[in-house]
C-alpha cells in the first residue's frame, strides 16, 4: 500500500502542476480579455513579483496533486465500508485544498469566502462521487449479468 501511495504521489505532482496551468489557461480565455493571468493580482502582490507567485501557485498545485493521487489508495482499502472511504478520502484531500486555496488566494480571505469555497468543493466532490457511484453500480450489474449468462451456459 504505501508503495501504491508513493507513486500515485509521485505522478501525482506533475499532472497537478498540469491541471493548475489548464486552469489558468481557461480562465484567462474567459476573463482576461486576450491577456494570460497566471495567478490572482493579491498572490502576485504578496510574493513581490509575478514569478514568484507562478512559482508558489505551481509548487502547490503540485502537492495538490501529489496529495489526491496518494490518498485515491484509499478506495482499495476492501475492510474499509465505503462511507468510511469516502469520509476518509473527503478529510484529506480537504486538508490538502483549503490550505491550498487560501495561499494562492483562490479564494476570499474571509469566513464567508472560506465557507463558499468549502461549499462550492464540497459540491464538486458530491456530484463526482455520485456519478462515480452510479458507474461502478452499473459495471457491478454488467458483470453479475454475464456471471449468470455464464452459469446458465
Amino acid at each position: 500500500m504505501k508503495k501504491k501511495i508513493i507513486t500515485r504521489s509521485l505522478l501525482g505532482f506533475p499532472l497537478g502542476i498540469t491541471i493548475g496551468y489548464v486552469i489558468t489557461i481557461i480562465l484567462s480565455l474567459i476573463w482576461a480579455k486576450g491577456y494570460y493571468s497566471p495567478c490572482v493580482p493579491q498572490l502576485i502582490d504578496l510574493m513581490g513579483n509575478e514569478i514568484k507567485a507562478v512559482v508558489l501557485q505551481a509548487l502547490l498545485c503540485g502537492i495538490l496533486g501529489a496529495g489526491f493521487g496518494g490518498a485515491s489508495a484509499i478506495w482499495e482499502i476492501d475492510n474499509w465500508s465505503l462511507v468510511k472511504q469516502s469520509g476518509i478520502y473527503f478529510l484529506t484531500v480537504s486538508i490538502i485544498m483549503m490550505p491550498t486555496a487560501y495561499f494562492t488566494y483562490w479564494m476570499e480571505h474571509s469566513v464567508k469566502g472560506f465557507l463558499s469555497y468549502f461549499g462550492i468543493f464540497a459540491l464538486i466532490f458530491a456530484v463526482i462521487w455520485i456519478v462515480q457511484f452510479f458507474v461502478g453500480r452499473h459495471n457491478v450489474s454488467r458483470m453479475n449479468e454475464k456471471l449468470s449468462q455464464n452459469k446458465k451456459e
